[in-house]
């Protein structure tokens, strides 16, 4: 007899509490809760928000006629602790819940995943998990040199579709994800290009602060100029840091962040549209053929992915510059759900083992005292 393991799935974002119900690797349910600002805005901060959010869930769960009582794990969006973690599932432990309670480096809406996660799970005695956070960290250390030792490299990406698709990929060539070279690019409302290489994003650009321009992001701009911006008097720390990573790439030349709109602009003979299009697309190949030289010309294949992914054109721009390189691969949307759903059930199936918090905050202590 087959027994199928109940697996809630759980994606906190800022406004919306994402939900999903999984038998095995099957999606039988999902809802996507938005919370009124108004609502949110009565809570000090995103940790004050967990009972508020678990009732959310809670009230939907039984509207659909599913119980909490029925699960045999639960699973959460990593969030965001310092220090960062490894790929990998992680049991949602003390150590951890101490951690993503303190919303260190900064504060973000994944840290209430695994703290969701747990607040479910523990009084019915079954696992909590979290995996591949959007903070994993496995940058070889030169990858975290940057010039000005102020300012070093970080890892921040979107670990969890990169992940993903490499081991989606890994499957398609026949061969162990943790033994292939792989350039991802994922496209989203920012972007992530990554080299992954024997199962380690080994480098990568950090969406946020550098890479390629994106519908909603800067990417890499001049530092001298960018210096002059921030003594110029027309922004504060909070309005620079928001344009820069949300107001700017597409939404910045074209004041919109939705391709298709810029798509039809460009169709209606907009060329400055068309133009700004292109770069995007010219800027990606850059970053890709960059990370080649990360992994020594030795690439099993490169991965498109991500909402941008779907737009066949781009796509096409993207391969026309990177094709010599590796055979290109491309699997558009994020499949957020579905890849947590997926690591919950190779750790309840035995495939692999989850990790511990703990441990990595030990091994960090380690390398401080040395």
């Amino acid at each position: 007899m087959v027994v199928a393991f109940n697996i809630l799935v759980i994606n906190p974002g800022s406004t919306s509490t994402k939900i999903a119900w999984y038998d095995d690797d099957v999606e039988t349910w999902r809802k996507t809760i938005t919370h009124a600002p108004e609502e949110l805005s009565e809570f000090d901060g995103v940790i004050s928000q967990l009972d508020f959010r678990l009732k959310a869930v809670e009230d939907a769960l039984k509207e659909a006629g599913y119980s909490f009582d029925d699960l045999d794990a639960v699973i959460g969006r990593g969030g965001i602790v310092d220090p960062p973690m490894p790929g990998g599932v992680y049991r949602v432990e003390e150590v951890l819940i101490e951690y993503l309670k303190c919303c260190k480096p900064w504060e973000h809406a994944s840290n209430l995943g695994g703290l969701m996660a747990h607040s479910i799970a523990q009084p019915r005695n079954i696992p909590a998990f979290i995996a591949d956070s959007v903070a994993t960290d496995e940058l070889d250390d030169i990858a975290r040199i940057t010039g000005l030792p102020e300012l070093p490299k970080y890892s921040l990406a979107h670990t969890l579709n990169v992940k993903s698709v490499v081991r989606k990929a890994a499957k398609e060539l026949d061969g162990d994800w943790r033994k292939l070279r792989f350039i991802v690019a994922h496209l989203g409302g920012g972007f992530t290009i990554c080299a992954h290489r024997d199962g380690r994003m080994v480098d990568l650009n950090n969406a946020n602060e550098n890479g390629p321009f994106s519908p909603e992001r800067a990417g890499t701009v001049p530092t001298g100029d960018l210096v002059k911006l921030c003594y110029s008097g027309k922004y504060n720390v909070k309005e620079l840091r928001r344009k820069l990573a949300g107001a700017s790439g597409f939404v910045g030349y074209l004041g919109t962040n939705d391709v298709r709109v810029v798509k039809q602009r460009i169709e209606e003979g907009d060329e400055r549209a068309a133009l700004i299009y292109r770069a995007m697309a010219f800027q990606v190949a850059k970053e890709i053929a960059s990370y080649s030289a990360v992994l020594e010309g030795k690439v099993d294949a490169i991965i498109m992915t991500g909402g941008v992914a779907y737009d066949d054109d781009f796509v096409a721009m993207v391969t026309e510059r990177v094709q010599w390189i590796a055979p290109v691969l491309v699997y558009p949307g994020e499949n957020e759900m579905k890849s947590l759903a997926e690591n919950a059930l190779r750790v309840l199936k035995g495939e692999e083992k989850s990790s511990s918090y703990a441990d990595v905050v030990e091994n960090y202590r380690k390398r401080e005292v040395l």
